[in-house]
């Protein structure tokens, strides 16, 4: 008898070399659309200075013109006209001073050591106020590693006012629209709003279509988010009556109740009439070029149920406000409640105060400000010990990577060396291949315009293209050519390593996610929406207010959430364990705002021992994620009527409190 072949088993496959998943995620490139008209104005805006430069015979003006128009380029990223010159000018200030400081302690070794280590103090202190106040603090920063590393022209005041030049030229170039596309910004948001709300519309009531909805629904809250962040603004500025933005802000507040329509058809199970979001993308067309036709152009189909009722009531109501001819201003606000709250230009001193007191008195504040302090402080004394070519450039390695709201810092550092090491490749091309002259010209047009266009697709890409054409400007101030390239990326993993020592390792809070705070955060928000939501003679001001901070606070825990996935393990792997329960509060959210429609289109209203226990449960969950390492698995014990209008609210808060996740 032959003994079967016995066939050998196969090899195992050997595992190929990958890069880790936080890395592959960081370097993915963003699918954000490129800023045309920013990519023209950097490229403007950098190279006629050079071109000035030349035709002057003051090349190394020119080169530190074009140095601040960068500055320019980096806080050119409003939309809204008016908040393009806080964005720009306010920094250009900050950005003199740096340089001025800077330039005043050139060369005084161990003294410049403590002034720039002390501007770091205040540069993090004041970064952590609000995004102006961090650009600004950047460049404070910035300007004075790069005023107190390089010898600039004299007297002292030269390079700021070059420099402040150079930002002012960008900021020029920005408002060039303005006298004939006043409030099109706006206008644009606000129609981007509606075209978000007919996309929710459109995935409603898909059974299949879960991610597809939660995708939009977080869609339409950072646009509803943008629009009134961009109205709002310019209507606190605003002194007077100014009928576009009533009639703005009166658009908007009618497609509250469309946004709110959508998680009842969501509920209701089935999909929506396709007429329906074709019918709001029509009237987002409507917005945005300013008709009004004083007629309803809608054909929509009959509707059938109460959330079909509840959604064709809602886009009926937008249809009039955006077409009615003229739109009472007090209606128009009444929505939001009384402006006084949301900020006047009387109360400028006011706000202003505020920040200096948070400032001031803020543990957040000093932490980051120490912070940075220490990797500065630690940056200027290594190169004041160790010889190292043109150093500053690890201070602004250090300065970019620890910026606070970039992102993680550990990846930042990764993605820094990895963008200048491929900024440095092409800026070897060009120092290698191109003449110094007026061949840098049509270069820096080039560069220049990669700027803005690469910052939307991720920091690595955004460090990509600002390294080359840094390193072009700094030929032309110290012609060295090539000779600077291997300093420039020995400085720069320097820089990232001091970053990663002294402000990532050293700080126990950077190896943390703050998803489960923030997501305790939206649970008692979502408490208190529901409370709101039912109470007796309740104000539907307020319900919206609270409708809009629980959904704020949604979206804020999905960027924080999107920020520790690019955290390297066990960082991220612990933040991804937090994100069934993130989907969960979205629903109870979802769940609340549709229970609110259904009452208001005739469904009996629940009595408050039905909402009292629902209120209970939330905030107990919230306590829990406060105050435990590890949230366990409750079974929330909500009894009531199934046929209730809060019973799927119910079921979605005892989804909610059964859900097991680790406390990061």
């Amino acid at each position: 008898m032959v003994a079967p072949h016995k066939r050998p088993s196969p090899r195992p496959t050997p595992r190929r070399l990958a890069p880790p998943p936080w890395l592959v995620r960081s370097l993915r490139p963003q699918p954000t659309p490129i800023p045309w008209a920013a990519v023209g104005r950097a490229s403007i805006g950098m190279s006629a200075p050079l071109a000035i430069g030349f035709a002057t015979g003051q090349v190394a003006y020119g080169a530190l013109v074009a140095m601040g128009a960068l500055s320019g380029v980096i806080g050119d990223t409003a939309d809204a006209y008016r908040m393009r010159v806080f964005n720009i000018a306010v920094p250009q200030v900050f950005g003199a001073v740096g340089v001025t400081v800077g330039t005043l302690v050139y060369g005084r070794g161990w003294l410049a050591v403590g002034v720039l280590t002390l501007v770091a103090l205040v540069s993090g202190m004041v970064s952590s106020i609000g995004a102006v106040a961090s650009v600004s603090g950047l460049l404070l920063l910035l300007d004075a590693v790069i005023g107190a590393g390089l010898p600039l022209p004299s007297p002292w005041w030269t390079a700021p006012l070059l420099l402040s030049v150079g930002g002012l030229f960008v900021l020029a170039l920005a408002l060039l629209g303005w006298p004939l596309r006043g409030g099109v910004p706006e206008r644009a948001a606000v129609a981007g709003a509606y075209r978000a709300a007919a996309d929710q519309l459109a995935a409603s009531g898909d059974p299949a279509g879960d991610d597809a909805y939660d995708a939009r629904r977080h869609a339409v809250t950072n646009a509803l988010n943008t629009s009134y962040d961009l109205v709002l603004g310019r209507r606190t500025r605003d002194h007077g009556h100014n009928p576009s933005l009533v009639r703005l802000l009166a658009q908007l507040n009618a497609l509250i109740p469309v946004v709110e329509a959508a998680p009842a058809a969501r509920f209701a199970g089935h999909p929506l009439p396709a007429e329906v979001p074709a019918a709001v993308r029509s009237l987002a067309d409507d917005v945005e070029r300013g008709r009004r036709t004083g007629a309803l152009p809608l054909e929509l189909p009959p509707p059938h149920t109460p959330s079909e009722r509840a959604v064709d009531d809602a886009v009926r109501h937008a249809a009039v406000v955006v077409h009615e001819a003229d739109i009472d201003p007090s209606r128009a606000e009444q929505h939001l409640g009384n402006l006084d709250r949301l900020g006047r230009p009387a109360a400028l001193g006011v706000r202003a105060r505020r920040a200096t007191r948070y400032m001031l008195l803020s543990d957040a504040s000093w932490r980051y400000g120490l912070r940075l302090a220490l990797c500065i402080g630690l940056a200027q004394a290594l190169v004041s010990l160790v010889a190292l070519d043109r150093s500053y450039w690890v201070a602004l390695t250090v300065t970019f990577v620890l910026k606070p709201d970039f992102g993680s810092v550990f990846s930042r550092a990764v993605l820094r060396a990895v963008g200048t090491a491929a900024g440095l490749v092409v800026a070897t091309l060009v120092l290698a291949e191109v003449p110094r002259g007026w061949a840098y010209v049509p270069v820096m047009m080039v560069l220049a315009a990669l700027i803005p266009a690469f910052t939307v697709k991720g920091y690595a890409f955004q460090t990509a293209a600002i390294t080359p054409a840094i390193l072009l400007v700094s030929d032309l101030l110290n012609h060295e050519g090539t000779r600077l390239l291997v300093p420039r990326l020995v400085d720069s993993l320097i820089g990232c390593a001091i970053a990663l020592l002294a402000g990532y390792l050293l700080w126990p809070e950077s190896w943390h996610t703050r998803v489960g705070d923030r997501l305790a955060d939206a649970v008692d928000q979502a408490a208190h929406y529901v409370e709101q939501s039912f109470a007796p003679a309740a104000d539907p001001g307020a319900q919206e207010r609270s409708r809009r901070c629980l959904y704020r606070d949604l979206s804020d825990v999905r960027c924080e959430f999107q920020r520790a996935l690019t955290e390297p393990p066990p960082t991220g792997t612990r933040a991804a364990a937090w994100w069934p329960l993130a989907v969960a509060v979205e629903r109870v959210a979802d769940a609340t705002t549709a229970a609110r429609v259904r009452v208001r289109h005739g469904a009996t209203a629940p009595a408050p021992d039905e909402v009292t226990p629902i209120v209970h449960e939330l905030r107990e969950l919230a306590a829990g994620l406060r105050a435990s390492d590890e949230l366990h698995e409750v079974r929330a014990n909500l009894r009531g009527c199934e046929q209730s209008v809060l019973s799927p609210l119910r079921h979605e808060v005892t989804a909610a409190r059964a859900i097991t996740s680790p406390r990061t």
